[in-house]
């Protein structure tokens, strides 16, 4: 599947969320407001590359919701390790089971990337920003998870 970029209507989607309840895209951008939703993908909860982003996220989070924006972290992973995830790091923003990496597909997270110097098949670490009108705002893939967080809020002109 082709990336997203700015401008892009971006695929609504609904998953199962660890803390027990759907997400839905749509739903997210449609509260009071609301300027966007961060959505980005990981490739595995509680590995340490994962670990480290969702860490700074958690730690950026009042100052992204402060600015409007709500943030919801998509893996492949299933719910009971998203759970565990999300309790052992005090992550208090959504995280989603993509099982079958559908949206993943539909944002062009899903394909061939280097793990340790060899190429497979899985989440390319990414992130998109959806407006509140469902268009792409931001559109980074293949991102490093170190400061990837610091460099989202200045191109979002918080920082």
């Amino acid at each position: 599947m082709p990336r997203l970029a700015v401008g892009d209507p971006a695929p609504d989607f609904t998953l199962q969320a660890a803390n027990g309840s759907p997400f839905t895209l749509s739903e997210a951008l449609a509260e009071p407001g609301r300027s966007g939703v961060v959505v980005y993908f990981y490739p595995a909860a509680m590995t340490p590359g994962c670990t480290t982003e969702a860490c700074d996220f958690r730690d950026s989070l009042a100052s992204l919701q402060g600015a409007g924006y709500g943030v919801v972290g998509v893996s492949p992973d299933d719910v009971a390790k998203l759970v565990r995830f999300a309790e052992r790091d005090g992550l208090t923003f959504p995280l989603a089971a993509d099982t079958d990496h559908a949206v993943a597909d539909a944002y062009g997270a899903w394909g061939v990337r280097k793990l340790y110097g060899k190429d497979v098949t899985g989440i390319i670490r990414s992130t998109v920003v959806v407006g509140p009108d469902g268009r792409v705002t931001v559109a980074q893939y293949n991102v490093k998870a170190t400061g990837h967080v610091a460099r989202l809020r200045k191109a979002l002109g918080i920082d």
